[in-house]
C-alpha cells in the first residue's frame, strides 16, 4: 500500500499568514517557511507581531473564513483519494485548518495546536512533534507503508527526504535550486503524472 502525503498550504490552500498580512495590512506576516526555514524562529517572530498589533485569534478566524481551496485542489484531491491513501501532514493549527478541511471533503490532517489566552491572543504554540512532517514519514514505513510526498516549501523537503518519492510543486526558485534532487509540478495535472510515475517506480 502506497500513502500520498501532501502539505496543506501551499498545495491544497493558499497560505494563510499571507492571507492575514494582506487583510491586515500588516507586512511582516508574509513571511513563510519558504523565507525562513527555522520553524521556531519563524512562530516566535509571528506571535511577537501579533500581540504587538493587538491581533487576536478572532481577527485571525475572519480572514480563515474567506478563504477557499487554490483552484483546482478539491478535484485534484479528489482523484488522488480515488487511488491512494491521503494523508494532509502539516505544519499549520487544528485551529486554523478545521474550518477549511471542510471545503477539502475532511481529508485527514495531522498538524498542531495553538495556546489561547483569556485575551483570545495566541500565546504559545504545541507541536505534535518536532520536524512532525518527517517523523510522520518515518512511522508510516515503521508500518510498511512506501509513501509518495508532495510539498512547497523548505519544511517539507525532510520529508520528502525520508518518503520513498518526494515532488515539489509550485515551490520557488530558491527552494528548486537547492533541492534539484525533486522532481517539479506547476499544474495539478503535472502533480497527478508525477505521483502515477512515483507509483511506477515502486512497483
Amino acid at each position: 500500500m502506497i500513502l500520498a502525503c501532501l502539505d496543506l498550504e501551499g498545495v491544497l490552500l493558499p497560505e494563510i499568514w499571507i492571507n492575514v498580512a494582506e487583510k491586515t495590512g500588516i507586512s511582516e506576516l508574509r513571511l513563510t517557511t519558504r523565507d525562513i526555514s527555522d520553524y521556531d524562529q519563524l512562530m516566535q517572530y509571528r506571535l511577537k507581531i501579533l500581540k504587538s498589533r493587538n491581533i487576536t485569534i478572532n481577527h485571525i478566524t475572519e480572514v480563515i473564513d474567506t478563504l477557499s481551496p487554490l483552484p483546482g485542489a478539491f478535484d485534484f484531491l479528489k482523484k488522488l483519494q480515488d487511488h491512494f491513501q491521503v494523508i494532509i501532514l502539516s505544519d499549520t493549527f487544528y485551529q486554523f485548518s478545521m474550518p477549511l478541511m471542510k471545503k477539502l471533503g475532511h481529508p485527514t490532517l495531522f498538524c498542531h495546536d495553538l495556546v489561547v489566552d483569556g485575551d483570545h491572543f495566541i500565546s504559545d504554540y504545541k507541536l505534535r512533534i518536532r520536524d512532525s512532517k518527517k517523523n510522520a514519514i518515518i512511522k508510516f514505513r515503521e508500518l510498511n507503508f512506501k509513501t509518495i510526498a508532495s510539498g512547497d516549501s523548505y519544511n517539507d523537503t525532510s520529508m520528502l527526504a525520508e518518503a520513498d518519492r518526494g515532488i515539489l510543486f509550485r515551490p520557488p526558485d530558491n527552494v528548486i535550486s537547492e533541492f534539484p534532487q525533486y522532481p517539479v509540478a506547476k499544474e495539478y495535472d503535472e502533480l497527478w503524472d508525477e505521483f502515477l510515475k512515483a507509483e511506477r517506480e515502486l512497483g
